[in-house]
C-alpha cells in the first residue's frame, strides 16, 4: 500500500493534522464514538490508530483518575505529537493487526477513521474484538461515501483536472468504507455479530478556502504527493472551483457524514 492509502504522515505533516484537521473535522466525532462504546468512569480504554489523540483524549475526560487510557498507532509522526501535547495518556506505536495486549485487556475499545487505512481490516477487527473484555464495546467511525460530502467530491475532481489519478486517488482513500454494505461483511468475518450502525452528520468548517486546501495538502493524504509550484496552482485554481463553499463570513462549511459501526462483546 501507499503512504496516501494507509493514512500515514510525516511529523510535520503530523502536525498541520493536529493544528488544523482535528479543530476543523475530527474532534467533533470523538464524543459520539466513545458514547456508541459505553466509555464510563473507572473503563480501561483502548483507541486503535489514535493519530495525535483527539479520540483518547474525550475517552479519558470519560474514565476518569479510575481509569485507563492507551493510545495505539503505527505511524511515529502522529505518536510524537500525541506524546508532546498530551504527556499524561499513555502512547504505544503498534500495528492494529497485531495488537500488543493480552485477552480481554480493555473494557473498551474504540477507532476514528482509521479502519479504512489498515492493510487487513478483518484481522485489525478481529484484533480489537480479542482485546476486548465480556460485556465491553466497540465503536468504530469511518467516513460515509464521498458524494456525501460535497465539498471534498468537489475537490477530487479538481485534484483529477489539475493532475490526474494519484492525487484524485489519494483523496478518495479515507472514503473507501462509505458504502454501508461493505461493513457489516468485515465485522462478520472477524467473528463480530448483532453490530448497530448508525450513520451521523457532521460538518467540515475551516477558517478559510485557502486554509481548507492547506490542510488538505500539508497535513492528509495528499502530503508529499504535491510540490510547492502545484501547491500554488492548486490554491489559486480553488478560489474559483470551491468557492460554492464559502460562507458569507469567509469560511468554509460542508456536510461530512460518517458511520459508527457498534458491538457489545457477549
Amino acid at each position: 500500500m501507499e503512504a496516501a492509502e494507509k493514512g500515514q504522515l510525516t511529523r510535520s505533516a503530523a502536525d498541520v493534522y493536529d493544528e488544523f484537521f482535528v479543530p476543523s473535522l475530527f474532534q467533533q466525532w470523538a464524543a459520539p464514538v466513545v458514547e456508541a462504546a459505553g466509555v464510563r468512569s473507572g473503563h480501561a480504554v483502548l483507541d486503535v490508530a489514535c493519530g495525535t489523540g483527539v479520540l483518547a483524549c474525550e475517552a479519558a475526560a470519560r474514565t476518569g483518575q479510575e481509569g485507563s487510557v492507551v493510545g495505539l498507532d503505527v505511524n511515529e509522526g502522529m505518536l510524537a505529537v500525541a506524546r508532546r501535547t498530551k504527556p499524561d495518556i499513555r502512547w504505544q506505536n503498534g500495528r492494529a493487526e497485531e495488537l500488543p495486549f493480552a485477552d480481554a485487556a480493555f473494557d473498551a475499545v474504540i477507532s476514528q477513521f482509521g479502519l479504512m487505512f489498515f492493510e487487513d481490516r478483518v484481522a485489525a477487527l478481529r484484533e480489537m474484538w480479542r482485546v476486548l473484555r465480556p460485556g465491553g464495546g466497540l465503536a468504530v467511525a469511518v467516513w460515509d461515501r464521498m458524494d456525501t460530502s460535497p465539498g471534498y467530491a468537489a475537490m477530487e475532481q479538481l485534484l483529477q483536472r489539475l493532475f490526474g489519478d494519484t492525487a484524485a486517488l489519494a483523496l478518495q482513500a479515507p472514503f473507501n468504507l462509505g458504502d454501508t454494505a461493505l461493513l457489516p461483511p468485515l465485522f462478520s468475518e472477524a467473528g463480530i455479530a448483532n453490530v448497530q450502525l448508525q450513520t451521523q452528520t457532521g460538518t467540515a468548517r475551516f477558517p478559510s478556502l485557502s486554509a481548507w486546501v492547506h490542510t488538505d495538502v500539508k497535513g492528509w493524504t495528499l502530503a508529499g504527493l504535491i510540490d510547492e509550484a502545484q501547491y500554488q496552482v492548486l490554491q489559486n485554481e480553488a478560489q474559483t472551483a470551491l468557492a460554492a463553499f464559502v460562507q458569507k463570513d469567509g469560511t468554509v462549511a460542508f456536510d461530512a457524514p460518517a458511520h459508527i459501526v457498534s458491538a457489545v462483546k457477549p
